[in-house]
């Protein structure tokens, strides 16, 4: 199932893993090297989010199909998934809990791509072998898994942000070419949303939208933003200590406020996480939406394509994810380090993918020879399960713009600043940005000013 040895090879390699970690060990006097406990039978668990795959979602596929091998080979261990509910930041703040005050037993880790430094530098997380990300782990993405030189997760499945649009409303519009999949600037985007202004189809209200609310995604949105305006922007090195100027900070501020405005944007972007603003995009309120690769599955359940398209997004795109760490108390790291082996080689990567996550590895979206072995690789998006899928797929059973659109945007997609301190500078960013959507927003310099003040106390050197 791991697909051309990709399990094997990082089996192999458990050996580096245990002689490196410096938990769950037993003897050794001070200064002397400690012997690293045996794996312990029993249940291997698996912290993560919310699969936004669905009931019985392909994640959980994936650890039952683990489990039947094990069964089948009498190993005596078992991997379990636990799901941790809230968003993103409040999963983020129950695992740093539980790993910091050892109150929950969890073996695998699957984190976010912006948590990997701070859990890695915090010792919550074991180094892993160099090998683990290959050359087929794409290069943007194997980049996340690493914390001052060195592995310390393995992608499990990526994430970047992608421009959605209504094909049904260009068209009312009168706009002859809808199809935008070669790409679209933003000087263009502003002229097609000023047609549909002139002829505005039913239900519409504004251009676009997207996910402004004062959570991770007014971050996303802003990074994008400034990432568009200063090319490369450093807003940290390679440390995590923050570089910016205040001139970048103005030059991506103006950029923000530009494609955030009331001329294009709808008016409860600023309000919207990724639920609300795909809602108000499936009402038909927008033409335009800026979602991540799992809104292709679940948009297409209810439209057609003649009704909706997918292109890169204008500028830049931000790079999401996450990633599987091994805990450092985790009793069966060796074993653990397997299971993700296994659920993050080339067949996995593939199911992932025809599911709609957005896959870590190249042969996920070229390879005639790599397939998912699953008999129900395509989990229902619907939360009870009934709905059939009806995404569309190329010849080998992809999603149709996997290979064309979202692995070039993969590819060139940015990283969120890499920090230990990550969650002070989200907090301090998307705090400081939410003047700029208030009643009396400061000038460009004047939010610059502040931000970069405010920043250079979120993270200090």
């Amino acid at each position: 199932m791991a697909g051309r040895g990709t399990w094997a090879r990082l089996a192999a390699l458990l050996t580096v893993l245990l002689v490196t970690a410096v938990t769950a060990c037993t003897g050794g006097r001070a200064g002397e090297p400690a012997t690293p406990a045996a794996d312990v039978p029993g249940d291997i668990v698996v912290a993560s989010g919310r699969d936004v795959t669905g009931k019985n979602g392909i994640r959980q596929q994936l650890i039952d199909a683990w489990n039947r091998q094990q069964e089948k080979a009498g190993t005596g261990y078992r991997a379990r998934l636990v799901e941790l509910p809230g968003s993103a930041d409040e999963q983020r703040s129950q695992l740093l809990g539980a790993l910091q005050s050892g109150s929950a037993t969890y073996d695998v880790v699957n984190l976010d791509v912006t948590w990997v430094p701070e859990f890695a530098a915090a010792g919550l997380v074991r180094r892993l072998p160099d090998a683990v990300l290959d050359s087929d782990v794409i290069k943007s993405v194997a980049g996340t898994a690493r914390w001052d030189g060195k592995v310390y997760a393995v992608p499990f499945n990526s994430d970047v942000g992608l421009l959605y649009y209504r094909r049904d409303h260009l068209r009312a519009a009168g706009i002859q070419r809808t199809d935008l999949s070669t790409g679209v600037d933003r000087a263009r985007l502003q002229e097609i949303i000023q047609s549909l202004e002139n002829q505005p189809p039913k239900g519409y209200e504004q251009g676009w939208t997207t996910q402004l609310a004062p959570y991770e995604g007014r971050t996303v949105n802003a990074v994008e933003a400034f990432a568009s305006a200063t090319p490369d922007l450093p807003l940290t090195d390679a440390e995590g200590h923050y570089v910016a100027t205040v001139e970048q900070l103005t030059e991506g501020i103006a950029e923000l406020r530009q494609r955030t405005g009331p001329l294009y944007t709808l008016q409860d972007a600023v309000h919207s996480d990724e639920d609300a603003s795909l809602a108000d995009f499936a009402a038909g309120r927008t033409a335009f939406l800026r979602h991540w690769p799992y809104a292709y599955r679940t948009l297409h359940q209810t439209f057609t394509d003649e009704q909706l398209g997918v292109a890169p997004l204008p500028g830049r795109a931000v790079l999401g994810g996450q990633n599987l760490a091994v805990t450092a108390a985790s009793q069966r790291a060796g074993k653990a380090a397997e299971l993700i082996g296994f659920l993050t080689g080339e067949e996995s990567e593939r199911c992932l993918l025809d599911a709609g996550f957005a896959a870590t590895r190249a042969s996920a979206y070229g390879s005639a020879t790599v397939k998912c072995p699953l008999a129900a690789g395509s989990p229902s998006p619907s939360p009870t399960g009934e709905r059939a899928d009806r995404m569309p797929r190329d010849d080998a059973g992809r999603p149709a713009y996997a290979r064309r659109i979202l692995l070039p945007a993969l590819r060139a997609a940015v990283q969120r600043p890499r920090t230990p301190l990550y969650g002070a500078f989200t907090q301090t960013f998307t705090a400081q940005l939410g003047a700029l959507f208030g009643a009396r927003p400061p000038t460009d310099a004047q939010l610059a000013q502040g931000l970069d003040e405010a920043l250079r106390k979120a993270l200090p050197d």
